[in-house]
């Protein structure tokens, strides 16, 4: 769909993509994107992507970087939307080039980690639920593919693609590619990350699936969601993260693919993405549309009471205030445009009927979440907020309620309930309903009713 379609989903409907999927999923975008994020905040933060340019506009820097590597250095050539490993070459001179146009071209890594002495890649599955608030899993498994001739870094091998080149799609047609149909086993050309794990850890490595994934390429989708999505729920997207592992097992990220295959041509595929896809959807949280909804030929929001996502539409002077509030919370704390735990931890003193809806929708989806484990939010979100384009207010409230809980997550989840059986996150008002305000510099409390076991807190200082 492209992305002004986005607009017109109702409140009831989902969709398997986010607009603008495109800018991490197209290789060239992903590359310009992420190099964007590297001359704003340094390459330290945004170094896991191997370098790359884009032809033709980034001809004249690509040959003045391979005449200051050598003849040493090998390429990668890749068409910039293109899948399964169609139209991908390594090269090592500059004549060739292919002369077609456009194109992504890129540092090779020609000291892969090895196993057996084969060059692999990993499959990694990240689904995203939601972007404002982020809401961003990974799978905790997934699939290893090898290369099904041993690696060479002799210039001459530079044609075998069934020893340079990692896509299953093209060693499954090589005459000597073993499949696996044990799950737990480290044996032929495809195996289970669960197994890589156990393999890496029996070598005495530390290294873990949540270390090769984090949330940072995820971020550039958010101007296009922020343009073309009314509602949170709207949206969905399962990611496919090619990562490769060099010689000192850092992670590099390939691609990122938006329509990751889910065939499944052996048992080991069988068990991996079926168990993905299930946990996925139960993530997803359909909700049932009521008659209405259905019935209705507007694209409008709708009425139905069933939601979270509704908002409630009493017009009584106290539910008036109540959202002026809401509003008035939410400008407050995107005021700061530095990341400051002090202030933003203040967040969390007095919170909304808004406040209570996102954060429950965040702790239901979490308690569905099966073999996903979540990236973000978590205790150390607070470093990425930096990196959003602008502050969002749920990234922040989302990531100090993780910050605070997340080591007694039955007291958060209590805590939510308790407000939920009032009615609070449907906006009911009552006489101990405490509101939310700014009085000139100082934010706090209009009355002494108890909020967490706690009277008359003063909710910040002067600033």
């Amino acid at each position: 769909m492209k992305s002004p379609g986005f607009r017109v989903i109702r409140e009831h409907q989902k969709l398997n993509h986010f607009p603008g999927s495109f800018q991490i999923g197209r290789k060239d975008r992903l590359w310009r994107n992420v190099s964007k994020m590297q001359l704003r905040f340094g390459k330290k933060e945004f170094n896991f992507l191997p370098q790359s340019f884009i032809l033709p506009q980034d001809i004249k820097l690509l040959r003045k970087a391979w005449e200051d590597c050598g003849s040493r250095q090998k390429w990668i050539v890749k068409p910039p939307a293109s899948a399964r490993g169609i139209g991908i070459q390594v090269i090592h001179k500059w004549s060739q080039l292919p002369k077609r146009r456009p194109l992504l071209v890129q540092r090779y890594l020609h000291k892969p980690y090895l196993i057996g002495g084969s060059k692999f890649d990993l499959r990694i599955y990240v689904y995203v639920t939601c972007y404002d608030p982020l809401r961003v899993y990974l799978f905790k498994d997934g699939l290893v593919r090898f290369a099904s001739c041993k690696y060479s870094p002799s210039v001459k091998s530079l044609n075998n693609k069934y020893m340079h080149l990692t896509n299953y799609s093209i060693n499954k047609k090589n005459i000597e590619y073993k499949a696996n149909t044990d799950e737990t086993a480290c044996q032929g050309h495809k195996w289970a990350l669960k197994a890589l794990w156990s393999y890496l850890a029996q070598k005495g490595v530390d290294i873990s699936g949540s270390s090769c994934v984090s949330p940072r390429p995820l971020l550039s989708g958010g101007p296009l969601y922020d343009m073309y999505v009314r509602r949170p729920y709207c949206c969905h997207e399962l990611f496919g993260f090619d990562i490769m592992l060099d010689e000192n097992l850092k992670p590099w990220i390939l691609e990122v693919n938006i329509s990751p295959s889910l065939h499944s041509n052996s048992p080991l595929d069988v068990s991996i993405k079926g168990q993905m896809v299930r946990d996925a959807l139960n993530l997803a949280g359909f909700l049932l549309p009521s008659t209405d909804d259905v019935a209705s030929p507007s694209g409008s929001a709708s009425s139905s009471t069933t939601s979270l996502n509704s908002v409630a539409k009493e017009k009584s002077k106290s539910s008036l205030e109540l959202f002026t509030s809401e509003k008035t919370k939410r400008a407050f704390y995107l005021t700061s445009k530095v990341p400051d735990q002090e202030f933003y931890s203040t967040i969390l003193d007095v919170l909304t009927p808004d406040d209570v809806r996102v954060l429950v929708e965040t702790e239901d989806e979490f308690a569905r979440r099966g073999q996903f484990e979540r990236v973000f939010p978590s205790r150390f979100s607070m470093h990425y907020l930096r990196f959003f384009e602008q502050p969002r207010y749920y990234n922040i409230l989302t990531s100090q309620w993780e910050l605070k809980y997340f080591v007694n997550k039955i007291k958060g989840v209590d805590l939510l309930r308790n407000w939920c059986h009032k009615g609070f996150h449907n906006g009911v008002v009552t006489e101990s309903t405490v509101m939310w305000s700014i009085p000139r510099s100082h934010l706090y409390m209009k009355n002494e009713l108890p909020v967490n076991g706690l009277s008359k807190m003063e909710l910040g200082r002067t600033r």
